[in-house]
């Protein structure tokens, strides 16, 4: 099994969990709710706005900091007036290969983000109004994903370091979750 392979694997049961979430949520049902859920997206990307900006790890994986959403969700913040959340749980620190698991999270959630950008239309949003963080990659969803899944197989880590980025990408789903329950309470 690769290492995204066991990553997907890990992650199967919270990833579903966060996904039933985010639904029950109902982010698409007004500019309201769907500023709340922004609110969740900017916690959760704010705190991954250093992983994707560190040095060891774009040497790592190539291209890596252009992959980072924090600057678009806060554009989309903007478009639609949706200041932060002021009762966010406390952004985690995370640091070593616990990092590529929430990175793998952040970027895996890009290929689901095609359904919740659908959705977005229905409340006339767009990659041009409010939704510009959920709108696919230049080079398109699945090739980027692919691309990037490609990268993290190609790691040379330790048995441990793969422990470590597989409690990451779980504790990042747990997170985010933690913020939409807070953003949507």
């Amino acid at each position: 099994m690769t290492f995204s392979e066991a990553l997907k694997a890990n992650t199967r049961d919270t990833h579903n969990d966060v996904d039933e979430t985010v639904m029950s949520k109902q982010p698409f049902a007004s500019h309201e709710n769907y500023g709340k859920f922004l609110q969740a997206q900017h916690e959760f990307h704010e705190t991954l706005r250093p992983m994707f900006a560190d040095k060891t790890l774009n040497e790592s994986l190539a291209g890596l900091a252009e992959r980072g959403r924090a600057d678009r969700v806060i554009h989309d913040m903007k478009d639609l007036n949706v200041e932060a959340l002021t009762d966010a749980p406390a952004r985690p620190v995370v640091d070593g290969c616990e990092r590529l698991g929430w990175i793998y999270c952040a970027e895996g959630s890009n290929v689901g983000a095609a359904i919740l950008y659908r959705h977005a239309g229905k409340i006339e949003l767009d990659e041009e109004k409010g939704a510009s963080h959920l709108a696919a990659h230049e080079d398109g969803r699945m090739r980027h994903w692919r691309a990037f899944k490609d990268q993290l197989d190609e790691l040379s880590l330790t048995d441990d370091e793969k422990a470590e980025a597989l409690k990451g990408a779980d504790n990042a789903f747990a997170y985010f979750k933690s913020v939409l329950d807070v953003a949507f309470k």
